[in-house]
């Protein structure tokens, strides 16, 4: 069966729940999308507001104190907010890239070793018992494997030891200085070996919420390398189906997933900053055209805020006094406008309890746009 590049990209909004709101907890909203960016505080919250109806940003409130949803640093060794029971399995896949970029050069340049690691390891879980806070943390690791470069041991740690991010408060459960707590996952892996079970269960949750996809597509959502990825998609052979997409690449899907037809209509939406959507996958076309990928995405990996429409990536948003200000790449039909108003309306609600000024620190990106319309969406129809 091959595939045309409107039906992976309707494909990717169902998995995604971008073609209609749909009504689920927060835990089974964040299981069924596999992943969110978090690496900035809010884009969680705007991500379910973007996929749950009713969404209640007090119920991921409670999602990560109950720990039923988790941050922690995983796939592309960046924060994401996952399902509490896909915690383990995700760290487990992800251990040998953790192993060699957070246990390598910058971590050895006070002549430690990934042994010195291993050594401390079930000490520093202990004394992540409860929460800490960064200071601590690196205190107590800096006690215990010394620190010629500044942070330089408690930077690998922090991202290769099974840790959480503990909620620090308002007013989105993280703030900009962390707290940590352990895991609590039982033994921790050691060396930089493949899980093939972990790696197996990591590719079909991806598959679940982002396929079909290719093999380069796992290594991009997971940074893991192509080799092992083909070597788990062989042993799922039966477990999950070929395709192939419109430039001939081979694409793996599970049996019987969604994939609507190409003219199924997608809403307009305003997503968060790094949405997974826009960074899951090599080739990105599937939802940013390729005109507009270095504009959204920055050069030092800043990923701005979009408008999407038709399913497809079409400008970018910040907030201003007085709305949203919403700035389209290329002209917009007034009924696309009227859907963007909506959604504005209903995202100004949401950040006024909040953060009304969220993303502001990356609004210095806004003078390198190109040029393009740009309209406020007000608060009031």
């Amino acid at each position: 069966m091959k595939m045309t590049a409107r039906e992976l990209n309707r494909a990717t909004l169902s998995r995604q729940l971008l073609l209609e709101r749909e009504p689920l907890s927060v835990p089974d909203g964040v299981r069924r999308i596999v992943a969110l960016q978090a690496q900035q505080p809010a884009s969680p919250y705007l991500a379910l507001w973007n996929r749950l109806s009713g969404f209640d940003p007090a119920e991921l409130d409670a999602a990560f104190t109950r720990r039923s949803v988790v941050k922690a640093t995983l796939m592309r060794i960046t924060l994401h907010a996952v399902h509490a029971e896909d915690y383990q399995m995700f760290r487990a896949a992800m251990q040998p890239v953790l192993y060699g970029s957070r246990l390598g050069s910058r971590f050895a340049a006070g002549r430690r070793t990934p042994a010195d690691a291993e050594a401390v390891m079930a000490e520093l879980l202990a004394f992540a018992a409860r929460p800490r806070t960064a200071a601590e943390m690196s205190a107590w690791v800096e006690e215990r494997l010394g620190s010629e470069e500044k942070d330089g041991a408690w930077w690998g740690l922090k991202a290769y030891a099974p840790l959480h991010h503990a909620p620090t408060g308002a007013p989105w459960s993280f703030g900009v200085k962390a707290s940590f707590v352990a895991a609590g996952t039982g033994p921790v892996p050691t060396g930089r070996q493949v899980d093939p079970e972990a790696l197996r269960t990591l590719i079909l949750r991806y598959l679940a919420g982002f396929g079909p996809a290719s093999v380069a597509d796992v290594g991009q959502f997971a940074m893991v390398q192509r080799a092992p990825v083909r070597a788990a998609l062989r042993a799922l052979d039966g477990a999950v189906e070929q395709l192939q997409g419109p430039d001939g690449v081979t694409l793996y899907d599970l049996p019987g997933a969604l994939r609507p037809p190409a003219d199924t209509p997608a809403p307009p939406r305003l997503m968060a900053m790094w949405d997974s959507i826009l960074l899951a996958y090599a080739d990105r076309s599937r939802v940013i055209p390729p005109a507009y990928r270095s504009v959204v995405i920055r050069n030092n990996g800043d990923v701005l805020p979009t408008l999407l429409v038709d399913g497809y990536v079409a400008g970018v948003w910040r907030p201003v006094d007085g709305g949203i200000e919403a700035t389209a790449f290329r002209p917009l039909p007034p009924a696309v406008w009227d859907g963007l108003a909506t959604e504005a309306r209903s995202l100004t609600t949401l950040l006024a309890e909040r953060e009304a000024a969220v993303y502001s620190r990356y609004h210095h990106w806004w003078a390198k746009l190109p040029e393009a319309e740009v309209r406020l969406l007000p608060t009031l129809p």
